[in-house]
């Protein structure tokens, strides 16, 4: 019977949101035959926030990747495509690409315990000094090892960084800070703009490869760019990770508290603030310190198969094999269990927000009198706060070869908050497309402007980097610090009191209060940064010399460029 309402509930819902969202269309699309094309095609914001007010609401359960919810959040963006006549992209003729995955949980026996020959040993509370999950994907993980700092645990030869030093760290456990080396210069770590040493999947990937069993990456709020709350929530409940390959994994993924890492390093007679300093050295040598981890790491594992969601707008002459994607994840934390009180994770803002552009960007495509140059694909990715899965497994297996593809736009967390007068688009500077997207800018009254914190190193923290990866040039598009009628300190203050109270926690819900009008405006400029990426005589690019470029030179293949056929431009 339970299940049988809550499937009633779940129809209930698909009914009424189709019923507004037609509406809503209504509205818009009945309007007098003198009425021109550039008016009749535009993004609609209450559309948006339909969408919105729907993927956040109770009945989605937070839209946990496996989870009833996630499903749920799936069919529905499936549908919408339908309804805007977009054709299947995923496999067998569907709008779904299965991504087969294992779900993680790390169990409450767990232990960490640190042991020192002349020393009482350091046990260690889960969740409150530490988080884990096992990548290695077993139930039982015992382990006994040395412990190695390895200070930011970066190989980076392109600077000449190398933290290892030819140190095996096979079978131990590698003790590393959250971030890289601070930097000014940006041909050195790319200055404040950081690069993607600085991500936890980084850092657990290369001290992987470098054979390490276990990873503790030192927690610091201002270095990682988010507190401790933000860390467990993500890391306390279950995981999901692709199925396992080939690929090293961890048996312990570890984070732990800054205070628990002073008094760990304090053990060898070691200061946590000067090993720091030191860190900053590429002369910085590994210090293995006279300290054991001995753990007990249980797991529950639950295999299931996520799904992203693909449709496709077709293109029709010489160019349509190729493609211009948009992309947005749909998943965010599910349910917390264990929480007292409101324990939904709806991600309202993160990222409802990017799936209602996403959705409005489709819908405004599909009205388009003419078809289209290049294919354009749109992709509602899974798993995104799991660490990019569905983006990355997107990467891996395109409907359409990466190399083909000419340009992802990115949709991940629009504030919901007012008219932007300034954009991010960061990471678009390192493209042939660059001058495009100024030019889009003027049109739509915005001033382009870096990302107001370059040094929580956003670029390698969305699903754009997983395109960007497999040599796709890739960015988001996102509001800035201006919106019209306040300055950027109320701007700035949205975006803190966001990042303190709502960001990965239950608070973040969908409020009438709501206002789309940026959300719709930035749906739009995505719409005519795809149409000019559509239209250009070549391929986007990556600049020479960009970390990406040379992924990109691998994805295509040389080969004579067919000359362009004259193609009707749109009407907008």
């Amino acid at each position: 019977m339970r299940k049988l309402k809550h499937l009633m509930a779940t129809i209930i819902a698909f009914v009424l949101c189709a019923s507004y969202l037609d509406g809503q269309a209504s509205k818009t699309t009945n309007k007098p035959d003198s009425t021109s094309v550039h008016e009749e095609i535009h993004a609609n914001p209450e559309k948006i926030r339909a969408h919105v007010k729907f993927l956040a609401s109770d009945l989605l359960e937070g839209r946990g990747t496996g989870q009833r919810g996630g499903d749920i959040a799936a069919e529905y963006i499936a549908a919408q495509f339908a309804s805007y006549g977009l054709k299947p992209a995923g496999d067998t003729g569907t709008y779904f690409q299965g991504v087969p995955m294992v779900g993680v949980k790390t169990l409450g026996e767990t232990s960490f315990n640190f042991v020192a020959t002349s020393l009482e040993a350091m046990s260690l509370k889960n969740l409150e000094d530490f988080v884990t999950n096992n990548e290695s994907q077993t139930e039982t993980a015992y382990i006994d090892a040395p412990i190695v700092f390895v200070g930011y645990g970066i190989n980076a030869p392109e600077y000449n960084w190398d933290d290892y030093k030819g140190i095996d760290l096979k079978g131990k456990v590698a003790l590393l800070f959250v971030n890289e080396p601070a930097s000014d210069d940006p041909k050195f770590f790319k200055g404040k703009a950081l690069t993607y040493y600085v991500r936890w999947t980084y850092k657990f990937e290369e001290t992987a490869r470098s054979g390490a069993i276990v990873t503790l990456i030192i927690h610091h709020t201002d270095l990682a760019g988010y507190g401790w709350e933000v860390v467990r929530n993500s890391w306390g409940k279950e995981r999901s990770y692709l199925k396992r390959d080939a690929t090293p994994k961890l048996q312990a993924a570890s984070w732990i508290q800054n205070e628990v890492a002073k008094k760990l390093v304090a053990v060898a007679g070691l200061d946590l603030d000067k090993l720091f300093d030191q860190a900053q050295s590429k002369d910085f040598k590994p210090i293995e310190l006279p300290v054991r981890l001995q753990a007990h790491v249980a797991s529950q594992l639950r295999p299931f198969v996520s799904r992203n969601v693909l449709a496709v707008l077709p293109a029709r002459g010489l160019m349509a094999q190729e493609a211009v994607l948009y992309t947005a994840h749909y998943d965010h934390l599910g349910i917390d269990p264990d929480m007292k009180g409101h324990n939904i994770y709806n991600g309202a803002v993160d990222n409802a927000t990017g799936c209602g552009a996403l959705l409005e960007v489709a819908r405004v495509w599909s009205e388009t009198t003419s078809a289209p140059p290049r294919t354009i694909l749109f992709a509602a990715v899974t798993a995104e706060e799991q660490g990019l899965l569905g983006s990355e497994y997107l990467g891996k297996h395109s409907p359409v070869p990466p190399g083909k593809i000419s340009l992802d736009l990115n949709y991940d967390a629009l504030a919901p908050i007012g008219d932007p007068e300034d954009v991010v688009v960061s990471g678009s500077e390192r493209t042939t497309f660059y001058s495009a997207v100024e030019e889009q800018a003027k049109t739509f009254g915005l001033e382009i402007r870096p990302h107001s914190h370059p040094e929580a190193g956003y670029y390698y923290r969305s699903d754009h980097f997983s395109l960007a990866r497999v040599g796709i040039p890739s960015f988001s598009i996102s509001e800035g610090l201006k919106f019209k009628g306040h300055d950027e300190a109320w701007g700035e203050a949205q975006e803190r009191d966001y990042v303190e109270h709502h960001y990965h926690q239950p608070t973040d819900e969908y409020l009438p209060a709501m206002d789309f009008t940026g959300d719709a405006k930035l749906a739009m400029f995505g719409y005519e940064l795809g149409v000019q990426a559509a239209s250009q005589s070549k391929l986007i690019g990556w600049l020479p010399g960009d970390e990406f470029a040379a992924e990109r030179k691998l994805s295509q293949p040389s080969q004579p460029r067919v000359q362009r056929a004259k193609v009707k431009p749109h009407k907008l």
